[in-house]
């Protein structure tokens, strides 16, 4: 690999570590966090294909990966710790010991793929590896290679920065999800008396929701058109799923509600049965855009910044520009630690009209008709494999 002459891809391109065996990846948050740094961590492994690679997650990331083909060797839970692992109150004897566990892997390189390192960077610092890489703002402690953290970057191409640190180069932008065995058999002896799609109503930032009468107008246009509809989510998501059930018009009883009945494998299962999915900036729709299925995405501005996918063969983005919150009035673009959060959680992305949506889900659809007829159905590469 030639790092002699200016880099033409994404990031500084730095050289690659020598005598590198084990690798550390720290991404926790969301599901979509996840999705959104496999392009990375595939760079790491072509550039350092001896290898072993630990992904230190969360329980999602792992049920997810676990059994599925992948870069990852070994896959690790983060005990919960403020700003690496959220979710409750810190064990620090928990902690102490799965950082000790880590150490004795003895690491060679520790990548931060978490944000901006206030607290990430700390952590990653503590599992002793001989190298180090990642993002960081003014106020967090560096690391051996660091590159300066904005906020506004899309998290496909900062990922990708943050191992060009390490000499990885990228193999692609779009992340991927290789199917398991059974996934690739059932997928192919899929053959759907009529088209379904996915409508996931939830998100983690309950200002990023569309609302469910929005997706039940969505939903009453597709039971017109005679396609399935399948409401899912989590526990959370209930209310939204019943609400967009008493909405919609659906004589023949088209449209069905799984918000919170599924395990992570199940919802998978779920996803590689439908034609479609739409949903809010979500982990269900980077799920299902990673393995291989047409999505149309509701984002807010700053959002289709940072999450929304590159391609638009297979993809369609609904954006809404909406600067301030629509109860307080507060300047909303300035996110992360710029400014503190109003305490106001209605949704920003209200002003896309169902029109458009629905336009959107009808030329997917149309599109996956037409790749069915000609046999072109799975015949993405890596989707399949």
């Amino acid at each position: 690999m030639d790092h002699g002459s200016p880099p033409s891809w994404v990031g500084a391109g730095r050289p690659p570590f020598p005598d590198v065996r084990q690798i550390a990846v720290l991404r926790g948050s969301g599901l979509g966090d996840l999705v959104q740094a496999l392009p990375a961590v595939e760079a790491l492994a072509a550039t350092y294909p001896g290898a072993e690679l630990t992904l230190l997650g969360t329980p999602a990331h792992v049920a997810l990966l676990r059994d599925r083909p992948s870069p990852v060797h070994h896959l690790e839970v983060l005990p919960v710790r403020p700003g690496v692992r959220d979710g409750g109150t810190e064990d620090r004897a928990a902690t102490a010991d799965f950082l000790g566990r880590m150490r004795g892997r003895a690491f060679d390189l520790a990548v931060q793929l978490h944000g901006g390192g206030r607290n990430s960077n700390p952590f990653l610092l503590e599992l002793g590896a001989r190298h180090t890489v990642g993002s960081r703002t003014e106020d967090a402690v560096a690391l051996e290679r660091s590159l300066p953290y904005a906020y506004y970057q899309h998290e496909v191409v900062r990922a990708l920065e943050v191992v060009g640190l390490a000499g990885a180069v990228p193999l692609g932008l779009e992340p991927r999800l290789r199917l398991t065995p059974d996934e690739r058999r059932r997928r192919e002896l899929r053959r759907p008396d009529r088209p379904t799609v996915v409508l996931h109503p939830g998100a983690t930032d309950p200002r990023r929701r569309w609302p469910a009468a929005q997706f039940a107008a969505v939903a009453s246009g597709l039971v017109a058109d005679g396609v399935r509809v399948v409401v899912i989510g989590d526990a959370d998501d209930r209310p939204a799923a019943a609400e967009i059930l008493r909405r919609v018009d659906d004589p023949d009883g088209s449209v069905t509600a799984r918000a919170g009945e599924q395990t992570l494998p199940e919802l998978v299962q779920l996803l590689l049965d439908s034609d479609l999915v739409l949903a809010n900036d979500s982990g269900p729709r980077h799920v299902a855009a990673a393995l291989g299925l047409r999505t149309v995405g509701i984002y807010w501005v700053g959002n289709a910044v940072n999450a929304s996918p590159l391609g638009r063969g297979r993809h369609r983005v609904q954006i809404a520009f909406t600067p301030t919150c629509p109860v307080c009035g507060v300047d909303i673009t300035q996110v992360g630690w710029t400014a503190e959060r109003c305490a106001h959680d209605d949704s920003i992305v209200a002003d896309v009209p169902p029109a458009r949506v629905l336009a959107d889900v009808r030329a997917l659809l149309a599109d996956a008709r037409a790749e069915q007829e000609t046999g072109r159905e799975g015949g993405r590469d890596g989707q399949t494999a």
